[in-house]
């Protein structure tokens, strides 16, 4: 580029640099003015805003609405609760009443189905014999297996012929019931019943005896004679439940005191006096 044409192109390149600079000093205040109201947004940001009379009353409102619709919630709640508890209270006895009739049910259609004969069976068998082979009178009036009580032989026992049976129950070798390990008494309202378990040291085995006996006229003879053991037991039905065991050498109260009115084992017992 010769001398001349540099001198012609200088001005235009003056002109274009006045320009540049114009133009630089035009976008600087526009950015800085955007950077000033970014950071004003940002700081109104941060600060907290001015509640004014009116927005305070429109929060507390809206805040005691909500613990309204908190309170309603808890109640509505509340009330599901009450129902739901009331309900299963109100079917609780219909369900005991089916649980029971669920267990009589299966208890029965546990005893109805085939049984193989018990393990005692022979031993009961041989004892009625026993029995049966001694006495002229018919004193057996059932016997069989009590399978509620480890299928212990039991015997039930005519009540006039008891206390030959009770006699021979001891004596009897075969038989050899030397231990009354149990005797004790029920009113079945119909009747008085008394029950007795005997064991064999000799024999090494057990039997169980009933003894039906009226209920109006609750008598039977004492076994203390055979088995001193019976003493206090027999004391102890007739405290509780009236029946005289006749033969005893001393038959009196054992629990309550000698001034006592009826005896309280007894279904149709009524306390003489009502305050205790």
């Amino acid at each position: 580029m010769t001398e001349e044409n540099k001198e012609k192109d200088a001005p235009q390149k003056a002109a274009e640099q006045v320009r540049v600079e114009e133009n630089k000093k035009a976008v600087q205040p526009e950015t800085a003015q955007k950077k000033e109201a970014a950071e004003a947004k940002e700081s109104a940001a941060k600060e907290p805003a001015v509640q004014t009379p009116d927005t305070q009353v429109e929060g507390k409102a809206i805040e005691k609405e909500a613990k309204q619709g908190e309170a309603k919630a808890a109640e509505a709640k509340k009330g599901a609760e009450k129902k739901d508890g009331d309900v299963k209270k109100a079917a609780a006895p219909k369900k005991a009443a089916a649980s029971a009739q669920r267990r009589v049910a299966a208890k029965k259609k546990e005893e109805e189905k085939p049984r193989e004969p018990s393990k005692n069976q022979p031993l009961l068998d041989r004892f009625v014999q026993v029995i049966k082979a001694h006495f002229e009178e018919e004193v057996i009036e059932e016997a069989f297996i009590n399978w509620h009580a480890k299928e212990v032989p039991t015997l039930v026992i005519k009540a006039p012929h008891w206390f030959k049976v009770a006699q021979f129950l001891k004596h009897n070798e075969q038989l050899a019931f030397d231990y009354l390990s149990h005797l004790s008494a029920s009113d079945h309202e119909t009747h008085m019943e008394v029950y007795y378990q005997f064991y064999s040291y000799k024999e090494k085995h057990s039997l169980a005896v009933k003894v039906k006996i009226d209920r109006d006229e609750a008598q039977l003879a004492s076994v203390t004679p055979i088995w001193p053991g019976a003493d206090w037991p027999e004391r102890e039905a007739y405290d509780l439940l009236g029946i005289r065991f006749t033969g005893h050498p001393n038959l009196t109260r054992i629990l309550l005191t000698d001034d006592w009115v009826g005896h309280p084992l007894r279904k149709d017992y009524q306390p003489y006096d009502e305050g205790i």
